[in-house]
């Protein structure tokens, strides 16, 4: 694994230079997806291994931020490119981002801790995911259920001014939370200590820097890779018969792979509170991150950003926020909350495909 995680971000890179802006047929492509699954497993070992060496949780803002870098880019690309899914691909990628995180990754993390032990019920400092959830619930609201009711603005889009305004509360709260979790309650946010991986060496200095410039590398292959591919992706999309809403979701499994391994990985050897600042973490960098960017980006872009969703997808985000809340509030978790968020990330693929 570790050289395989060496030899793959350089040979991403490599390839993102030799087929960028170029069509790919049918064998160049299924080269070019393979390549970007291996830079995705590289990026995956190398942020565990930043993580490792500066502690939680900022081990846990390491990997959710450089997902998220690698989201804005991918929809950025995309909607200068225009097409017909370009004025809510922003929206429908944060918002399966948004599901993926709170139903998928921490219904199978909590999947993956259940089956470890004799007694499987695993526990979590509910103070800190219930902040975090709380933070990711008012994200949510004002970014992408406002949209859907105000009246300034015909359809499910804000005013400049009030795009403007969500922009910056996006960015204020998670900056807020991020000081929450670094600095003032820190201790709300590190895993209970005791599990096998807690007294393991931290890596070395160099090799912590060696991995960090190989998962920016990576991310640089993994955003050119899904880039390129991004035609191919949509061609499949609507040569299935799928909406083409569906072309966001894809976009969020592909960025949200790194976190959904690493913290599936984190819960099989009991830290599930690491699980659950990457997953919450994830999902508030992807608004807090994601909306600013888009409305900046939005000056030149060519087409309308619509951010508000529709009536299934508002109810599938309540009943996703809703059964996360009653999972963090009591600290702790059996197999039965964990086949809950499963089978919710299961109906939102299931809608996804036939809405």
């Amino acid at each position: 694994m570790q050289r395989a995680a060496t030899i793959a971000p350089p040979i991403g890179f490599v390839l993102v230079v030799a087929v960028w802006n170029r069509s790919l047929g049918g064998l160049i492509a299924v080269l070019v997806a393979l390549v970007l699954v291996a830079a995705v497993l590289a990026a995956v070992h190398h942020a565990e291994v930043v993580a490792h060496k500066v502690g939680e949780p900022y081990g846990s803002l390491v990997l959710a931020v450089s997902v998220t870098v690698i989201e804005v880019a991918l929809i950025v690309a995309l909607m200068a490119s225009g097409g017909a899914k370009a004025e809510t691909l922003a929206r429908d990628t944060v918002f399966s981002a948004l599901i993926i995180t709170t139903a998928g990754i921490v219904g199978f993390s909590l999947l993956s801790s259940t089956f470890r032990g004799p007694v499987p019920v695993v526990y979590f400092n509910s103070e800190g995911a219930g902040a975090a959830l709380s933070t990711i619930a008012a994200l949510a609201a004002l970014t992408l259920v406002l949209p859907t009711f105000t009246t300034s603005a015909p359809g499910p889009t804000f005013t400049a001014g009030q795009l403007a305004f969500a922009a910056i509360a996006s960015l204020t709260l998670y900056l807020l939370f991020v000081f929450v979790q670094t600095v003032r309650h820190r201790d709300y946010f590190i895993h209970e200590a005791g599990d096998e991986d807690e007294h393991a060496e931290p890596p070395a200095t160099a090799t912590a820097v060696m991995s960090l410039i190989l998962l920016l590398v990576s991310l640089v292959a993994v955003v050119g890779l899904a880039k390129t591919l991004s035609p191919n992706i949509e061609s499949a999309v609507i040569g299935a018969g799928l909406p083409i809403a569906f072309v966001g979701v894809v976009i969020a499994m592909v960025v949200l792979l790194p976190e959904g391994i690493a913290a599936v990985r984190a819960a099989r050897i009991g830290r599930v509170q690491t699980s659950l600042n990457l997953a919450f973490g994830s999902a508030m960098a992807s608004i807090g991150l994601t909306i600013p960017t888009i409305a900046i980006a939005q000056i030149w872009l060519p087409v309308q950003l619509v951010l508000g969703l529709g009536p299934l997808q508002i109810t599938l985000l309540v009943i996703a926020l809703f059964t996360a809340a009653l999972t963090v509030i009591p600290g702790r978790a059996t197999l039965l909350q964990a086949g809950v968020h499963v089978a919710i990330f299961a109906a939102f693929l299931a809608v996804s495909v036939a809405p």
